[in-house]
Order: C-alpha cells, then sequence, then structure tokens
C-alpha cells in the first residue's frame, strides 16, 4: 500500500480527507514544522507528500524549500484556495508540485492522488481490498519515540506480526490513537517537551483510550528510574535496545489476557 504523508493543522477538512484517503492508502498525519517533517519524510519514506495550505500565512515556507532541494523525487500534491496558494506558486515550475484549488471533493483529490503516483484504479482498488483483510488478522501496535534510529528498529522488529504505526511525539501519538485505536503502545519513558509519564497521563485521561495497555521503554537502568517507571503502572517495561524475542513474547502475553 502506498504511503502518503499529510502536511497541516489538524482541523475538520485536513481529518475528513485523512479519513477518505486512508482507505486506500497508508497517511500519516505531520505537522507543519521542518524539522518534524524532515524527521518524518525520514521515517516514513512517502510516495506522496500532500499539503493543506489552510492558514497558509502560517506556513514554515522553508518546508518547500527542503521538499523541492532534498526530497525532489517525491511528488507534491497541495491543495488549499487561490489566494492561499498564490504564495507558493514559484515551486510548481518543475512538475514536483501540483495545487489543487479548493474548494475540491474528495474523489478529485483521490483522482489525483493516483495520477501523481501513476495508480490505475482498479487495481489500487483490489490491492486495498486484499491489504484490508490481512489488515484485519493483524494487532495494531503505536511505537512512540523521538529517536527516529529507535522507531526504524522497532518497526522493523514488530512489522511481521504486527501492524506497525509511529509517532515522534506525545502529541502526534495522540492524533494516531484518534485516528485508528492501537491494540497496545510501546511509549518511550524519556522524551522531550512531552515526556512518557505525561503522554501516558494524557491517554488515560481519555475515556475511550484509558484501557490501552502500554509498555514503557527506557535507556536509563537505574533503580530510581525503575522505580519510576513501575510507579505509573504501565502494563510492561523494557530497557532499551529491546531484544525482539522478549518483547514479542511479553507483547502476545499481555495481548491475550
Amino acid at each position: 500500500m502506498k504511503k502518503i504523508l499529510l502536511i497541516g493543522k489538524l482541523n475538520s477538512v485536513v481529518n475528513e480527507t485523512n479519513k477518505f484517503l486512508s482507505q486506500h492508502f497508508h497517511v500519516q498525519l505531520c505537522s507543519e514544522n521542518a524539522a518534524v517533517l524532515e524527521g518524518m519524510l525520514k521515517i516514513v519514506n512517502p510516495d506522496l507528500v500532500m499539503i493543506s495550505l489552510i492558514g497558509a500565512y502560517d506556513i514554515d515556507t522553508s518546508i518547500f524549500f527542503m521538499l523541492s532541494d532534498r526530497y525532489n523525487h517525491i511528488p507534491v500534491l497541495t491543495i488549499g484556495t487561490k489566494e492561499e496558494s498564490s504564495s507558493f506558486f514559484k515551486y510548481y515550475e518543475d512538475g514536483q508540485f501540483e495545487n489543487l484549488i479548493r474548494p475540491v471533493e474528495n474523489t478529485a483529490i483521490f483522482e489525483a492522488v493516483l495520477r501523481r503516483l501513476g495508480i490505475d484504479r482498479e487495481e489500487l482498488l483490489k490491492e486495498s481490498e486484499e491489504e484490508q483483510k490481512e489488515h484485519t488478522a493483524k494487532k495494531r501496535i503505536l511505537v512512540v519515540d523521538d529517536n527516529g534510529t529507535a522507531l526504524r528498529t522497532m518497526k522493523a522488529m514488530l512489522e511481521d506480526h504486527y501492524e506497525v504505526a509511529l509517532a515522534v511525539s506525545g502529541a502526534q501519538a495522540m492524533t494516531s490513537i484518534g485516528k485508528k485505536r492501537p491494540d497496545l503502545i510501546l511509549l518511550d519513558y524519556e522524551m522531550p517537551v512531552c515526556d512518557g509519564k505525561m503522554t501516558l497521563e494524557m491517554i488515560r485521561a481519555e475515556e475511550d483510550m484509558k484501557d490501552i495497555p502500554v509498555i514503557f521503554l527506557t535507556a536509563v537502568n537505574d533503580r530510581a528510574n525503575i522505580e519510576a517507571v513501575l510507579k505509573l503502572k504501565p502494563a510492561g517495561y523494557f530497557l532499551k535496545p529491546a531484544v525482539k524475542d522478549r518483547m514479542i513474547a511479553e507483547i502476545e502475553k499481555i495481548l491475550e489476557a
């Protein structure tokens, strides 16, 4: 299934587009912050980048330069009104960028994505149906870690057994959970700004999320840190780097409980 990185402010329009496209593509939401975007580009390795230009005056224009300079092999589809789009027309000259004028139906966005990716509609629908059957049988694991290397490592360890979603921060984790509820969360304890403790508190504060089992991942192996982790009563914890067989065995035990 092709991967789309959807950049933009989290609002009803972006949510609707995300929901529609997720029927046929792996869609990962991303903020308009250039540093976060570059991290997600390396982690997700998308086939297409889509940018919502709603509130264009707030968009960090360096993301356009970065995409055209270092990621010019990835097609980019922007969506905005004529006024919102006008600030970025200079990037559309070489064919990497294409703009759809809002208001635009989701079906038109879908057709534009197919065209940009060179995909036949009927083949995609057949592939989506087959992948949906496969994913239905797999449990979904959300891995939350600010370290891109750690995320890629965990994905490689788990993707043969589970459907794996990734998030680089607590805020992005909450967005991912809202989009599709995971069966279990692997959560880095030591993250900047919003650490594992704060993220767990946010998860437990939401009625429809509070029962999701959370396993902490921590790189600090001392008694005080371990006691602090256990005091939060997670479903489990692992010291980094986690051992694949032990981790999968523990995840299976928790999921089957």
